[in-house]
């Protein structure tokens, strides 16, 4: 399966990138590609991209990578919405997956209507005066 990436060039702290197309199993680092479709240098924010050849292996069926997928759609060269690309942390991403199964129900339950509580009826009240007479 063919994949347009961005490869690295340049010197340490200085970094350049290439567009290009190549085969998935080929490393990002090194092998030789298909063909080479721009360049990205973000140093001095330049970007040369070639509209055409990108347009046309696409329709060829090569799929971008998440970052190209981004530069494109800022290039506007094709249309849809950027994909996050951002890393979550494992404890991120199990928050956003409890929070999707929280079932919130539909409509709420009726509240029933409270009666007061009556307290109990004694026959008389008990004083220490009632329990002398008692004894």
């Amino acid at each position: 399966m063919l994949v347009i990436r961005l490869t690295r060039k340049g010197k340490k702290n200085q970094p350049f990138f290439r567009l290009i197309v190549t085969d998935k199993k080929n490393s990002p680092k090194g092998g030789r590609p298909v063909e080479v479709l721009g360049y990205v240098d973000p140093l001095t924010k330049r970007k040369n991209l070639e509209k055409d050849r990108i347009l046309y292996w696409i329709s060829k069926g090569a799929k971008p990578s998440d970052t190209v997928n981004n530069l494109l759609i800022q290039e506007k060269i094709i249309e849809g919405q950027k994909i996050n690309v951002s890393k979550i942390k494992k404890s991120k991403l199990a928050k956003m997956a409890a929070e999707k199964e929280k079932i919130t129900p539909a409509e709420p339950a009726p509240v029933a209507e409270e009666k007061p509580v009556e307290a109990p009826v004694t026959e008389s009240p008990v004083t220490v005066d009632n329990q002398l007479e008692k004894e």
